[in-house]
Protein backbone atom coordinates (compact mmCIF):
# COMPACT_ATOMS: atom_id res chain seq x y z
CA UNK A 1 0.00 0.00 0.00
CA UNK A 2 1.08 4.01 -0.25
CA UNK A 3 0.34 6.86 1.23
CA UNK A 4 -1.00 6.63 4.90
CA UNK A 5 -1.55 3.26 6.07
CA UNK A 6 -4.40 3.11 8.32
CA UNK A 7 -4.56 2.27 12.14
CA UNK A 8 -6.04 -0.42 13.73
CA UNK A 9 -8.11 -0.17 16.99
CA UNK A 10 -6.94 0.04 20.09
CA UNK A 11 -9.03 -2.75 21.12
CA UNK A 12 -11.48 -4.96 20.44
CA UNK A 13 -14.54 -2.60 19.60
CA UNK A 14 -18.61 -4.09 19.88
CA UNK A 15 -19.89 -0.86 18.50
CA UNK A 16 -21.90 -1.22 14.98
CA UNK A 17 -21.40 1.22 11.74
CA UNK A 18 -25.22 2.18 10.17
CA UNK A 19 -25.46 -0.34 7.69
CA UNK A 20 -26.69 2.82 5.46
CA UNK A 21 -23.27 3.86 5.01
CA UNK A 22 -21.64 -0.09 4.34
CA UNK A 23 -21.66 -1.36 0.91
CA UNK A 24 -19.63 -4.72 0.09
CA UNK A 25 -21.33 -4.95 3.28
CA UNK A 26 -20.21 -8.67 4.22
CA UNK A 27 -17.46 -11.43 2.95
CA UNK A 28 -17.77 -14.52 3.92
CA UNK A 29 -14.24 -16.05 5.52
CA UNK A 30 -13.27 -18.41 8.79
CA UNK A 31 -11.97 -17.38 11.81
CA UNK A 32 -9.41 -20.17 13.04
CA UNK A 33 -9.82 -20.17 17.18
CA UNK A 34 -8.03 -22.10 19.88
CA UNK A 35 -10.63 -23.39 22.59
CA UNK A 36 -10.09 -23.98 26.31
CA UNK A 37 -9.74 -27.53 24.99
CA UNK A 38 -7.27 -26.89 22.40
CA UNK A 39 -9.65 -27.68 19.42
CA UNK A 40 -10.34 -25.25 16.75
CA UNK A 41 -13.49 -23.50 15.81
CA UNK A 42 -14.82 -21.45 12.73
CA UNK A 43 -16.20 -18.23 12.66
CA UNK A 44 -18.05 -16.07 9.52
CA UNK A 45 -16.45 -12.76 8.69
CA UNK A 46 -18.54 -9.80 7.71
CA UNK A 47 -17.11 -6.77 6.59
CA UNK A 48 -18.75 -3.50 7.39
CA UNK A 49 -17.58 -0.05 5.29
CA UNK A 50 -18.48 3.32 6.47
CA UNK A 51 -18.11 6.60 5.25
CA UNK A 52 -17.50 8.14 8.69
CA UNK A 53 -13.95 5.85 8.85
CA UNK A 54 -10.97 7.68 7.78
CA UNK A 55 -8.41 5.29 8.72
CA UNK A 56 -9.28 3.91 11.64
CA UNK A 57 -9.90 -0.01 10.97
CA UNK A 58 -11.48 -2.12 14.08
CA UNK A 59 -12.93 -5.93 14.72
CA UNK A 60 -15.19 -7.77 17.66
CA UNK A 61 -16.88 -10.49 17.58
CA UNK A 62 -20.97 -10.54 17.68
CA UNK A 63 -23.09 -13.11 17.81
CA UNK A 64 -21.42 -16.01 16.23
CA UNK A 65 -19.08 -14.02 13.64
CA UNK A 66 -16.26 -11.52 13.19
CA UNK A 67 -17.06 -8.43 12.13
CA UNK A 68 -14.49 -6.00 10.75
CA UNK A 69 -14.94 -2.65 9.97
CA UNK A 70 -13.43 -0.38 7.02
CA UNK A 71 -13.50 2.53 6.03
CA UNK A 72 -15.42 3.28 2.96
CA UNK A 73 -12.82 4.55 0.49
CA UNK A 74 -10.84 0.99 0.87
CA UNK A 75 -10.03 -0.80 -2.16
CA UNK A 76 -10.24 -4.25 -2.17
CA UNK A 77 -6.71 -5.61 -2.02
CA UNK A 78 -6.77 -3.19 1.50
CA UNK A 79 -9.99 -4.95 2.72
CA UNK A 80 -8.05 -8.21 2.11
CA UNK A 81 -5.17 -7.59 3.91
CA UNK A 82 -6.87 -5.79 6.64
CA UNK A 83 -9.21 -8.40 7.48
CA UNK A 84 -6.66 -10.93 6.93
CA UNK A 85 -4.63 -8.85 10.15
CA UNK A 86 -7.65 -8.18 12.28
CA UNK A 87 -8.86 -11.71 12.04
CA UNK A 88 -5.34 -13.18 12.99
CA UNK A 89 -5.31 -10.21 15.95
CA UNK A 90 -8.72 -11.71 17.43
CA UNK A 91 -7.59 -15.67 16.99
CA UNK A 92 -4.20 -14.09 19.21
CA UNK A 93 -6.88 -12.59 21.32
CA UNK A 94 -8.60 -15.90 22.16
CA UNK A 95 -5.82 -18.02 22.57
CA UNK A 96 -4.35 -15.69 25.60
CA UNK A 97 -5.88 -16.61 28.85
CA UNK A 98 -7.75 -13.65 30.60
CA UNK A 99 -8.13 -14.27 34.33
CA UNK A 100 -11.17 -16.26 35.38
CA UNK A 101 -14.48 -14.97 36.88
CA UNK A 102 -12.96 -16.69 39.99
CA UNK A 103 -9.66 -14.96 39.79
CA UNK A 104 -11.63 -11.51 39.26
CA UNK A 105 -13.70 -11.60 42.18
CA UNK A 106 -10.46 -12.84 44.62
CA UNK A 107 -9.02 -9.30 43.01
CA UNK A 108 -12.12 -7.62 44.00
CA UNK A 109 -12.07 -8.72 46.93
CA UNK A 110 -8.57 -7.88 48.06
CA UNK A 111 -8.69 -4.11 46.25
CA UNK A 112 -11.92 -3.93 48.54
CA UNK A 113 -9.86 -4.95 51.79
CA UNK A 114 -7.55 -2.46 50.66
CA UNK A 115 -9.03 0.63 49.40
CA UNK A 116 -12.47 0.47 50.14
CA UNK A 117 -13.09 -0.70 54.01
CA UNK A 118 -13.66 -3.94 52.86
CA UNK A 119 -16.21 -3.77 50.23
CA UNK A 120 -16.97 -6.89 48.79
CA UNK A 121 -19.02 -7.85 45.75
CA UNK A 122 -20.52 -11.74 45.22
CA UNK A 123 -19.57 -12.12 41.96
CA UNK A 124 -17.46 -10.64 39.28
CA UNK A 125 -17.75 -11.96 35.48
CA UNK A 126 -17.18 -11.03 32.77
CA UNK A 127 -19.50 -10.07 29.95
CA UNK A 128 -19.93 -9.73 26.53
CA UNK A 129 -22.89 -7.97 25.67
CA UNK A 130 -21.89 -4.10 27.43
CA UNK A 131 -20.88 -1.80 24.42
CA UNK A 132 -21.29 1.48 26.14
CA UNK A 133 -19.54 1.07 29.40
CA UNK A 134 -16.32 -0.40 30.91
CA UNK A 135 -18.27 -2.40 33.62
CA UNK A 136 -21.56 -2.08 35.67
CA UNK A 137 -22.51 -3.04 39.60
CA UNK A 138 -26.16 -4.15 40.96
CA UNK A 139 -25.82 -2.83 44.80
CA UNK A 140 -28.57 -4.69 45.62
CA UNK A 141 -27.16 -8.57 44.57
CA UNK A 142 -23.59 -7.14 45.55
CA UNK A 143 -23.09 -8.20 41.29
CA UNK A 144 -19.79 -6.76 39.38
CA UNK A 145 -19.93 -6.80 35.47
CA UNK A 146 -16.73 -6.27 33.42
CA UNK A 147 -16.21 -5.74 29.70
CA UNK A 148 -14.58 -8.29 28.35
CA UNK A 149 -12.46 -5.73 25.86
CA UNK A 150 -10.48 -4.96 29.60
CA UNK A 151 -9.08 -8.57 29.48
CA UNK A 152 -6.08 -7.30 27.05
CA UNK A 153 -5.62 -4.18 29.12
CA UNK A 154 -2.67 -3.45 31.65
CA UNK A 155 -3.46 -4.63 35.14
CA UNK A 156 -3.33 -1.27 36.65
CA UNK A 157 -6.93 -0.16 34.32
CA UNK A 158 -8.81 -3.58 35.08
CA UNK A 159 -7.99 -3.21 39.22
CA UNK A 160 -9.86 1.04 38.77
CA UNK A 161 -12.84 -0.17 36.83
CA UNK A 162 -13.00 -3.37 39.57
CA UNK A 163 -12.69 -0.42 42.40
CA UNK A 164 -14.84 1.66 40.62
CA UNK A 165 -17.97 -0.86 40.72
CA UNK A 166 -16.80 -1.65 44.29
CA UNK A 167 -17.47 1.99 45.26
CA UNK A 168 -20.61 1.48 44.12
CA UNK A 169 -21.71 -0.98 46.63
CA UNK A 170 -20.69 2.11 48.93
CA UNK A 171 -22.56 4.82 46.92
CA UNK A 172 -24.70 3.97 44.01
CA UNK A 173 -24.32 7.42 42.56
CA UNK A 174 -21.35 9.41 40.62
CA UNK A 175 -21.51 12.02 43.65
CA UNK A 176 -18.20 13.68 44.95
CA UNK A 177 -18.99 11.56 47.82
CA UNK A 178 -18.72 8.35 45.05
CA UNK A 179 -15.16 10.30 43.67
CA UNK A 180 -13.80 10.04 47.04
CA UNK A 181 -13.51 6.96 47.75
CA UNK A 182 -11.23 6.27 44.90
CA UNK A 183 -9.13 8.36 45.90
CA UNK A 184 -7.07 6.31 47.80
CA UNK A 185 -6.22 4.38 44.55
CA UNK A 186 -2.92 5.95 43.76
CA UNK A 187 -3.51 5.11 39.76
CA UNK A 188 -7.36 6.48 39.69
CA UNK A 189 -6.65 9.49 37.18
CA UNK A 190 -3.94 7.67 35.18
CA UNK A 191 -5.99 4.55 34.44
CA UNK A 192 -9.31 7.25 33.75
CA UNK A 193 -7.19 8.92 30.78
CA UNK A 194 -5.98 5.29 29.59
CA UNK A 195 -9.68 4.14 28.91
CA UNK A 196 -10.44 7.79 27.43
CA UNK A 197 -7.56 7.62 25.19
CA UNK A 198 -8.96 3.85 24.50
CA UNK A 199 -12.01 5.32 23.82
CA UNK A 200 -11.42 7.56 21.88
CA UNK A 201 -8.75 6.02 19.35
CA UNK A 202 -11.22 4.11 18.38
CA UNK A 203 -14.13 6.30 17.90
CA UNK A 204 -16.29 4.68 20.80
CA UNK A 205 -19.07 6.43 22.80
CA UNK A 206 -18.23 4.25 25.98
CA UNK A 207 -18.35 5.54 29.64
CA UNK A 208 -16.94 4.19 32.85
CA UNK A 209 -20.40 2.82 33.44
CA UNK A 210 -23.89 4.10 33.58
CA UNK A 211 -25.55 5.03 37.31
CA UNK A 212 -25.77 1.94 39.70
CA UNK A 213 -28.26 -0.83 38.27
Amino acid sequence: MTGTRPTAGASVQQREEPRRDAPDAAMPGTLPATTSTGGQTGLPVEVRRSRRRRRTVSAYEDDGRVVVLLPASFTKAQEREWVDRMVARLAARRRRQPASDQELLARAVELGRRYLDGARPVSVRWVTNQRTRWGSCTPTDRTIRLSDRLADMPTWVVDYVLLHELAHLRVPDHSAKFWRLLEAYPRTERARGYLEGVAAAAGLDIGEDDESE
